[in-house]
Formats: structure tokens, sequence, C-alpha cells
């Protein structure tokens, strides 16, 4: 699976991958890269079908996280990078608990904003997964606006273009791989560096969830986000972009 994907920063710096979230594109991480570009090298992507992605090489309708993380690998590979820090919103953040399971050794720090070790019922993605597949993206605004933004957030049609401008078929199956995804019994083994992060105001993963990540995995700080529903990297940079880069630049697994 070859994913669109760009670099920005220093091409000698550390690398940091950033992930964005179900219906996003890269242009999800723009307010947080002044601040990361100054002393990392950041390596942003698209989902399958998502952004640039339209047509991703290896793209199955029975899609995994697991699939997505091989996916991040591949990019890690084909550009040289052994070890690399990670970053991701929501289904970009199960990706990197992804890769934390599946790769230990390359990834060196990790960051988990909105996400969960298991996001609603299966049930739950599938029919959201058959009504994006009947009637494409539009459906899903409204609700989603609900989810991804705290009332009166002024910037939020941005954001849902994005959504709009998802394929269908791409959407779905991200859907439906998030109706299998469950890692609560293995956070554990998760080695890197984390910090968890959650929008106090979050309807899709609550601080609960964040809590729960919190406790499972063995070296871990938690923030809540005040006035920040499920995107607060975006709703609330002032605050996710400091600890974001204060966890990157301080925690780094070396062994």
């Amino acid at each position: 699976m070859i994913l669109n994907h760009r670099f920005d920063g220093p091409p000698d710096a550390p690398v940091v991958v950033l992930g964005p979230s179900l219906g996003t594109t890269l242009g999800l991480w723009e307010p947080q890269l002044p601040a990361l570009t100054s002393t990392w090298r950041v390596l942003r992507y698209d989902l399958p079908c998502h952004g640039g992605s339209r047509a991703a090489s290896g793209f199955t309708r029975d899609l995994t996280v697991d699939d997505l993380a091989g996916g991040v690998l591949a990019l890690l590979d084909r550009h040289g990078v052994e070890a690399a820090a990670y970053a991701g919103v929501s289904l970009g953040g199960a990706v990197g608990t992804a890769l934390a399971l599946r790769a230990p050794d390359r990834i060196a720090s990790l960051v988990l904003c909105c996400t969960s070790a298991r996001f609603g019922t299966a049930d739950s993605w599938r029919e959201r997964a058959a009504l994006v597949r009947a009637e494409g993206t539009e459906p899903l605004i409204e609700a989603t606006r609900g989810r991804w933004f705290t009332p009166g957030f002024p910037d939020a049609e941005r954001y849902l273009d994005m959504l709009r401008g998802a394929d269908p078929e791409g959407y779905a199956a991200c859907c439906d791989a998030l109706a299998v995804f469950d890692v609560r019994d293995r956070l554990g083994e998760v080695r890197a560096p984390t910090l968890v992060i959650a929008g106090a105001d979050d309807p899709a993963t609550p601080p609960s969830h964040a809590e729960v990540l919190a406790e499972g995995i063995p070296e871990t700080e938690l923030l809540v986000v005040p006035g920040a529903a499920h995107l607060a990297t975006v709703e609330r940079p002032d605050v996710a972009t400091p600890a974001i880069t204060e966890h990157l630049t301080t925690r780094w697994r070396t062994a």
C-alpha cells in the first residue's frame, strides 16, 4: 500500500510521522507544522482514498488498522527511516498504537490524540460504512460537525470539506477497519514513551477512552484539553501543540 505523503522540515532532522483522522487529510496537522518543522522532519500521509491517496496501491476492501500500519512502515522503508516518532489523531492514533505493537523498535516516541484502544461497536461502524457506500459522505456532515468540534468553532467547514472530498469506498473501508480494531488486551506491550491527549468535550473518544490507554500503556502521560471535542489538535492548538512538541523533544526511547 503506497499512501500519498509529503515531508516538511530539515532533511537531516529526526522524523516524526503525523497520522490523520478518518475523513480528514494530511492538512489536519497544519496548525502544528510551524512548531514541529523547526526541529523535526515531518512526514504526513493520507489514508487510502482520502486527500491525495485517491488510488492507493494495494488498497483492498478488507482493510485493517494493521494494514494501515504496514503502509506507514512501507513509507519509512522507502525513505530509509529506521526509527521515528509518531503522532496520530483518532484512526491515525490507532495506526500509531498498531505500529508500536507491530514494530516496537521503529517507534521511539508516541502521541495518541483523541483515540481509543476500541472504538464503539462493530455494528455501528458497519452501519456507517453501509450508509456511506449507498449515499456518500454528505449524510454524515452535521453529525460529524458535532463530534469534531464544540459549538461555534469558526473554521469547521474547512475540515468538513475534507470529509466531503473523501472517496466513499475508502471511507467505508476505514470504518470496516475500525469495526474489528481492539487492542485493549495488548496495551501493556507498547514500549514507546507515550503522550495521550483527549478533548474534554469529545463525544466520540471521551476522556474515559484516554484513561484506558494511559492506564494500559506502561510509560504514559495524559492531557485532557479543555474546550475541545474530537479534533482537539485543531480546536485548541494553543494547548495541544506545546504538549506535543515537549513530549517529542524530551521523550525518545533509545533502546
